[in-house]
């Protein structure tokens, strides 16, 4: 699920390299934390959330076929401001 999240992900942004997936289990929620650049964060969220939406609507019926439950949240990358 991770490695299929990475590829969509990594095929929107312009900085792939920025991305970090964290994945994390609770009980049978399996939590997966989304980094990206800064300026790639709009791309990712879209108009209105849209791309976001869809995002997560594909990794649910990836989840549902494998009998599992996901969760997926956006964390913006701190930036250095020096």
């Amino acid at each position: 699920m991770r490695d299929a999240l990475n590829f969509i992900i990594t095929s929107i942004v312009d900085n792939p390299k920025a991305v970090k997936i964290e994945e994390h289990q609770e009980d049978s929620i399996t939590n997966l934390v989304v980094s990206v650049a800064k300026e790639d964060m709009g791309k990712i969220i879209g108009k209105e959330g849209k791309v976001i939406r869809g995002i997560r609507n594909i990794m649910k019926i990836k989840a549902m076929k494998k009998d599992a439950r996901i969760n997926i949240t956006l964390a913006e990358i701190p930036q250095d401001t020096a």
